[in-house]
C-alpha cells in the first residue's frame, strides 16, 4: 500500500511556473509575516527562528515519489508551503537533494522577509526560479499590508533582496499584490517599480486578492487603479516585463489518488474554485458533490463565496 503524501500537493496550474507540484515543507501558519489578503487566513505562529520541522528525507521522499508519478508532465517541483518557505533550515538540502533525483526545475515563492539573512540567501542559490514578494518599500505600508514579525526590518530586507539579485543565476522573479486603500496609490507604486528596477527581475507579477482574503477589507483595486499601477511598472520596467495576475488561476489539472485526498492536500494550500473540483473529482469519484457535502458536514472544508464564486477552503481549527 503506498503511503499518503505528508509533504506534497497537487500538481496545480499556475500561470506562472506551468504544472507546479507543491512542497508544504513548513507547518501550517508558520511565518514571518500575517499578511491581510493571505488565503489561508490569519498567522497562527508568527516567526523568524529558522530550524527543521521535518526530516528532510521524508519531504524529498514524497517529491521523488510524485514527480514519478507523474512522469514527463510537471514543469516545476515548487516550494509553497503554510507558511514561509525559507524558516525551514532544510530547504537548501532538500533542494540540492530533489534535483539530484529528479527532472523538474525547483521554484521557490519566498515572502523575501529572510533575506536579509546570508545563509537563507545562500540556501536559494541552487533553485531555478524564485519568487520575491515586494508590496511595499515604504515602512508604515509594509507593515499595514504584511503585519511583519517585530524583529523584521524592511530596509534590511530590502538590501538582502538587492544582494540576492547579485548572486542568484537563476530565474528571478517578482510578486506585488495590490490591495485597494493599503498600497495601490500610484506614489506608492512608482516607489516599488523603482526598487523593482534595481533587481531586474525576469518579470515582474502585479497580483490582486482573487481568493477568500485573511481581512475582510483586503479587496480589489478598482480596474482602473489596476491599468495605473501597470502602466507605472510598464514605463519603469519595459516592455514584456510585466504581467497581472488579476484573473482566476486554470482549473487544476485532474484529480488523482484518493479524492479526500486531493482535495483536502490542494486545498490546503490554495483554495479551489467549487465549479474547477467538481471538474477535476469526476475521474476519480463517482459523486464528487456527496463527496465535498461530507468533507464539509465533518467540518474538514468550508464552502465560502467570495467576488461572485464559490471557494473551497481548508479547515485549520482541529489541524495538529
Amino acid at each position: 500500500m503506498v503511503a499518503t503524501p505528508r509533504y506534497v500537493f497537487g500538481p496545480v496550474t499556475s500561470r506562472r511556473l506551468g504544472v507546479s507540484l507543491g512542497v508544504n515543507n513548513v507547518p501550517y501558519k508558520t511565518c514571518s509575516y500575517s499578511c491581510i489578503y493571505c488565503q489561508l487566513g490569519k498567522t497562527t505562529n508568527l516567526t523568524v527562528e529558522r530550524r527543521v520541522f521535518y526530516d528532510w528525507r521524508d519531504v524529498v521522499g514524497d517529491v521523488v515519489r510524485a514527480v514519478n508519478e507523474f512522469r514527463g508532465r510537471i514543469d516545476y517541483v515548487t516550494f509553497v508551503p503554510d507558511g514561509e518557505p525559507l524558516l525551514d533550515k532544510n530547504i537548501g538540502l532538500e533542494i540540492r537533494k530533489i534535483k539530484e533525483s529528479v527532472y523538474p526545475r525547483v521554484a521557490v515563492i519566498t515572502n523575501s522577509s529572510l533575506l536579509h539573512l546570508e545563509d537563507a540567501r545562500m540556501d536559494l542559490l541552487e533553485a531555478d526560479l524564485v519568487s520575491v514578494k515586494i508590496d511595499a518599500v515604504d515602512e508604515n505600508v509594509w507593515r499595514r499590508i504584511n503585519r511583519p514579525h517585530p524583529k523584521l526590518s524592511l530596509s534590511s530586507i530590502l538590501d538582502g533582496v538587492k544582494e540576492f539579485a547579485k548572486s542568484f543565476r537563476g530565474v528571478l522573479i517578482t510578486e506585488t499584490m495590490l490591495v485597494d486603500k493599503v498600497n495601490a496609490d500610484a506614489a506608492i507604486m512608482e516607489r516599488v517599480a523603482s526598487f523593482i528596477k534595481l533587481i531586474n527581475p525576469a518579470k515582474a507579477y502585479i497580483s490582486i486578492p482573487i481568493r477568500p482574503p485573511a481581512e475582510h477589507f483586503a479587496r480589489p483595486p478598482s480596474p482602473e487603479k489596476l491599468v495605473e499601477v501597470y502602466e507605472i511598472f510598464r514605463k519603469m520596467l519595459g516592455e514584456g516585463k510585466v504581467e497581472l495576475l488579476n484573473t482566476p488561476e486554470p482549473p487544476p489539472p485532474s484529480a488523482h489518488g484518493s479524492p479526500e485526498d486531493w482535495i483536502l492536500s490542494t486545498a490546503s494550500v490554495h483554495p479551489i474554485r467549487l465549479e474547477h473540483a467538481l471538474n477535476s473529482l469526476k475521474a476519480i469519484s463517482e459523486d464528487p458533490e456527496e463527496l465535498i457535502a461530507k468533507l464539509e458536514a465533518e467540518g474538514k472544508i468550508k464552502i465560502v463565496e467570495y467576488a461572485g464564486s464559490k471557494f473551497i477552503v481548508r479547515c485549520f481549527e482541529k489541524r495538529k
